[in-house]
């Protein structure tokens, strides 16, 4: 099925939207996680239909995964369109020091009511959305310097709704990650398929190493190259699948009759990217997004 044609909308993705709107009246803000190696893709654009107007702060997630120089032109564009935009990396711990700062600019009137009415050191209360396999559970685990939400490298671990408290002032309802109905945009369910955030099931992993090689190729073919021992001529001429299979030669992925391993090099290269081993990477910039 073509990427741009896949619609799935299973149960307890409904069920999130309910969960959503019904839950909103008793929070202060939305913190609104996204993934900072695809910060377009990672946005469900449903979302701002359901939180409407409610105060809501950015928060791009993985950043030591992420291109630093990239995070910056997404800074860049997220605070020029009056955005409150933090990056925040639950493995170094890195940004998340600043959220119950942002959350007091954000929500500085609000406070201010409640200091007039003697509720001064109240906590925030604040809802926490994603996507699937976004890191929220880590977050919020970061956060509580606990293990309150189960977290996994794989989407839909977090599957009902959770208050936590952590040691920030924040108390935090964790939602189940959510994605919309239908894939409109081909790259979308591509760079979601890449960062593991939609199911094997639903998206082949070789179609996502596929486009996974298309975007290294465009984007960092340096680092392409050196991980994978390729040629740099060879790289600028080569079509993704060619690409895909020069690394699987490379690493010796071969199967009886001198075929390649396909199903185990796809497996390679979106292990290797998901974890860091290619470097540092964003698969999309605001002007191609």
């Amino acid at each position: 099925m073509p990427t741009d044609m896949i619609q799935w909308f299973p149960g307890h993705m409904a069920k999130t939207r309910r969960l959503i709107t019904e839950n909103l009246p008793y929070v202060d803000a939305v913190i609104e996680l996204l993934d900072a190696r695809i910060p377009y893709s990672s946005k469900n654009p449903e979302l701002k239909k359901i939180i409407k107007d409610k105060p809501t702060v950015t928060v791009l997630n993985k950043y030591s995964l992420a291109d630093p120089l990239a995070c910056a032109v997404w800074r860049e564009h997220f605070e020029k369109n009056g955005r409150v935009c933090i990056f925040t990396d639950c493995m170094t711990g890195f940004g998340l020091d600043r959220m119950r700062a942002e959350l007091n600019e954000l929500l500085a009137d609000k406070i201010k009511r409640y200091e007039e009415k003697g509720m001064a050191g109240r906590h925030i209360k604040a809802m926490i959305v994603g996507i699937p396999n976004v890191g929220k559970s880590s977050l919020i685990n970061k956060l509580a310097k606990s293990k309150s939400a189960k977290a996994e490298n794989r989407p839909g671990v977090t599957t009902a709704k959770q208050w936590v408290a952590t040691s920030l002032g924040i108390d935090l309802l964790d939602m189940p990650g959510v994605l919309w109905p239908k894939f409109d945009e081909r790259t979308v369910g591509e760079n979601l398929a890449i960062t593991g955030a939609i199911r094997d099931e639903v998206f082949e992993r070789e179609t996502a190493a596929y486009a996974l090689c298309e975007r290294l190729k465009r984007l960092y073919p340096g680092l392409l190259c050196e991980r994978y021992k390729l040629e740099r001529d060879f790289v600028d001429g080569a079509e993704p699948y060619e690409i895909f299979e020069g690394a699987a030669k490379k690493r010796g992925l071969i199967i009886k009759g001198g075929e390649i391993n396909a199903d185990r090099c796809a497996d390679m290269l979106l292990d290797e990217f998901r974890s860091g081993k290619i470097g540092k990477i964003t698969l999309e910039r605001p002007g191609n997004a």
